[in-house]
């Protein structure tokens, strides 16, 4: 077994291109580490540099107490899983599996035995004599992390290896995969754009942006701690809801858009340097169930009366969708810098949010909904520099 470490790790291609920017990121062994972030974020990027398969510009990749910038892919003893699971056909299940060590002149005993090892971790033991045609997507994604597993590897990478699934089978494949991963207790790093995945599978989750890396924690971490508003837009389903807003100069109210909320003293040990925003605009944040329809018993700091734009029922749940005279704000920009072309979304007058109710709320499409509002439970941005206010 072996750790990652990317030290001050970049990738500029030869048209300029900034694709990767000083990333600093471990993975210990063991280790399951999840890269998440939208489309053209680096993080495939950075993943094939550790792979071997993109030059590293500068920095310094460690794997185990190796520096790896210039050993070959062979050398560096890493599994790659892919989204394209690249199968024989004409071969069985066992034969995939065995591929790359017959390739390396193993020792058909040894072979026999990795094959066997490997198929009673992945449940694929009454399948090794059947064609790939036959399996499931499932099954053959399982068959291609066999192919992986056998080889024993320093450290495993996988791109995306679940994009391809159905919706119900890849959430019962993140469950499938991490607990191959745990019993074989090898470093991984695994990318996707999906970020219920990321928050699902990781021990720790790096989330990424333009190439650049903002925030590196535990799953409950970023939700509940978010250090700048792309990862607090980012991470979450639905989104958190984002509004511009301005504390009173005496701090007692949080004015947004036409109505204001109550700011408790017990909001200023919780946020003290809030302090220093009295009478300055800000981002508010709110998540989705933190946002309850109101009823007379609740004690709250105050409501938010909103438009109700759309409900959707989901069983367990309603999801309502609604509209007020605040100025919504995204996350899109967060992580860029000056010389970045890349421009944010723009922004509504009309604030669209989300709140997350119990199924029996009475709530109607067109017309208004009083929701209540704990300070308690509110994040806050600087609404110059994005980062979180503490």
């Amino acid at each position: 077994m072996a750790s990652i470490s990317l030290d001050k790790v970049s990738k500029t291609y030869p048209n300029g291109f900034n694709a990767v920017r000083d990333l600093d990121l471990d993975v210990s062994e063991g280790e399951f580490m999840v890269m998440v972030g939208p489309s053209g974020c680096g993080k495939t990027t950075a993943l094939r540099m550790v792979a071997g398969l993109e030059e590293i510009t500068s920095g310094t990749l460690h794997i185990g107490d190796r520096v790896a910038n210039q050993l070959t892919s062979k050398e560096r003893d890493v599994a790659m899983v892919f989204q394209n699971y690249a199968l024989y056909p004409h071969m069985t299940v066992g034969e995939n599996i065995a591929f790359g060590l017959s390739l390396r002149k193993t020792p058909k005993d040894e072979i026999k035995k990795r094959v066997a090892n490997a198929a009673t971790i992945l449940g694929l033991s009454e399948l090794l004599n059947q064609k790939p045609g036959l399996l499931s997507g499932g099954q053959r994604q399982r068959v291609a992390m066999g192919r992986a597993i056998v080889r024993d590897p320093a450290i495993f990478l996988m791109d995306e290896p679940l994009s391809n699934l159905d919706a119900k089978l890849r959430v019962q494949m993140r469950t499938e995969v991490r607990r191959i991963q745990r019993r074989i207790g090898v470093a991984t790093l695994y990318v996707t754009h999906d970020q219920t995945e990321a928050m699902t599978m990781g021990d720790r989750v790096a989330v990424m942006r333009a190439g650049v890396l903002q925030q590196c924690d535990e799953p409950s971490v970023l939700y509940n701690k978010p250090m700048n508003l792309f990862v607090a837009a980012f991470i979450g389903s639905p989104a958190m809801n984002l509004f511009e807003a301005t504390i009173s100069d005496d701090g007692s109210l949080l004015q947004l858009g036409s109505q204001r909320l109550n700011l408790g003293e017990s909001l200023y040990h919780r946020v003290p340097s809030l302090r220093s925003y009295a009478g300055r605009k800000v981002v508010v944040g709110l998540r989705a169930e933190d946002l309850p329809v109101a009823t007379g018993e609740q004690k709250s700091d105050g409501t938010l009366v909103a438009r109700v734009e759309e409900v959707e029922a989901l069983g367990s749940e309603l999801l309502v969708h609604f509209s007020l005279d605040a100025t919504r704000v995204t996350g899109e920009a967060q992580g860029l810098d000056e010389t970045d072309e890349l421009e944010a979304i723009p922004i509504d007058v009309v604030g669209e949010g989300v709140a997350r109710v119990e199924p029996r709320a009475e709530v109607h499409v067109g017309r208004d909904a009083s929701f209540a509002v704990y300070t308690e439970r509110m994040y806050f941005f600087d609404a110059e520099s994005r980062n979180a206010i503490q």
